[in-house]
């Protein structure tokens, strides 16, 4: 497999309407380009209105799934730390609030992107994690 690409697109425009598909960068292309690819690489279709995949695995699971990880990168758009505009394909998935190591679940609804730095800060005493409006997350050095 040459490559891995996330490509939103409706059902109907996948199976022939012309309108456009995006990718989990946020650029879009054509369905026809969508079809192309589909061809020439691993491509995950985030089919709206197709079928759905299980993405709460409740205790049963430490590490997010694939199914999950695509999901946070459609919701989410990459790493939620207020400011940084990491893609999703390079974050790692963050249980958020509860770890799993203390009980918390792994689903999408619990879990967040953090690019590699700001998961490094999320995992250090020195700082503290506040949840801003709109989804983000800021973190400041503890005193």
């Amino acid at each position: 497999m040459n490559a891995t690409i996330v490509v939103t697109i409706d059902l109907a425009t996948l199976l022939g309407g012309l309108r456009a598909a995006s990718l989990d960068t946020g650029e879009t292309i054509t369905a026809d380009t969508a079809r192309r690819w589909a061809c020439e690489a691993g491509i995950i279709p985030a089919v709206l209105g197709g079928k759905s995949q299980v993405l709460d695995l409740g205790r049963s699971r430490r590490y997010h799934s694939k199914a999950q990880r695509y999901a946070m990168a459609l919701e989410q758009g990459g790493c939620t730390a207020e400011g940084c505009d990491w893609p999703p394909g390079l974050c790692h998935a963050h249980h958020d609030e509860i770890p799993w190591s203390h009980g918390g679940g792994t689903s999408t609804a619990k879990g967040r992107l953090l690019c590699p730095h700001h998961h490094a800060r999320a995992h250090d005493p020195r700082y503290e994690t506040t949840k801003l409006p709109g989804g983000k997350v800021a973190f400041t050095r503890r005193p």
